[in-house]
């Protein structure tokens, strides 16, 4: 069974930087595709970015390319979100999840494990 942790939430600036964790415990994440998630309050949960398994190039989607980067630790225990420049709309609880299988993209409804999240707040 794989277990997810998320760390490194917390107050940060408008234009600044961040580094969320997602631990794995269990089970070393190689094998999955990891994605990045988010919710802002009251709005619907959100992909971030992508990473598939085995790789180490991730994906983005557009409101985020080129401000954050998903990627994955040597150890194949950890995958991280840096977030650069970040912006009052990147506010809210991220989440890392976990997919099995030979898929390569996440969609949130075909992932198989989820962390409980870490609150990112932006303001100055």
């Amino acid at each position: 069974q794989l277990q997810l942790v998320e760390s490194g939430g917390g107050l940060v600036q408008p234009g600044g930087s961040l580094r969320l964790s997602c631990a794995a415990s269990g089970r070393t994440l190689d094998y999955f595709a990891i994605g990045w998630f988010r919710q802002a309050p009251g709005k619907a949960r959100e992909g971030v970015s992508c990473i598939s398994r085995f790789s180490t190039i991730g994906n983005s989607e557009d409101s985020v390319k080129g401000r954050f980067t998903i990627s994955r630790d040597g150890t194949k225990k950890a995958v991280y979100l840096q977030m650069s420049d970040v912006a009052p709309e990147d506010a809210g609880v991220y989440y890392c999840a976990a997919r099995a299988g030979p898929e390569s993209n996440c969609p949130s409804g075909d992932m198989d494990y989820w962390g409980k999240g870490t609150l990112v707040t932006v303001s100055s």
